[in-house]
């Protein structure tokens, strides 16, 4: 297993409460010994004007993922995880329904982490994919 601590979906879906996350219906679904899964609907909030998924919302899917199982493999009232970069390849459209998020750990490192998230549509066809790197802070 990867987390040092495994995190539940409660716990997970109530850090979510009054945030970004929640804001955009996001929601936990998942949690295995290397990975989590969330989901996201496609409605008013995450569309652009064109009626598509936007890709600013699958980003923010992706980071939330990367950001969280991050977090969840340091001990936590030692050290942070934080954003370093991000990037998106948006490969499907999607106009409604939901969609579901993966993260996998490609690097666990010391100083840096780098971790994969695949977005799927409800077909369970590849929608996006994303790599987030994430820098590891000392607390003080």
């Amino acid at each position: 297993m990867v987390f040092l601590t495994k995190p539940t979906l409660d716990d997970l879906n109530a850090s979510s409460n009054g945030n970004m996350v929640s804001h955009l219906g996001i929601q936990f679904t998942k949690v295995g010994d290397d990975f989590l899964e969330a989901i996201m609907p496609v409605d008013s909030r995450t569309k652009q004007p064109m009626g598509l998924l936007h890709g600013g919302a699958n980003v923010v899917l992706a980071e939330t993922l990367g950001s969280i199982a991050a977090s969840y493999t340091l001990n936590r009232e030692k050290q942070a995880a934080v954003g370093l970069e991000i990037n998106a390849n948006h490969l499907k459209s999607v106009r409604d329904g939901m969609v579901k998020g993966q993260v996998k750990p490609v690097h666990i490192g010391k100083s840096t982490q780098v971790w994969e998230i695949k977005i799927v549509n409800e077909a369970n066809q590849l929608c996006c994919i994303s790599r987030i790197t994430m820098a590891i802070l000392d607390l003080k």
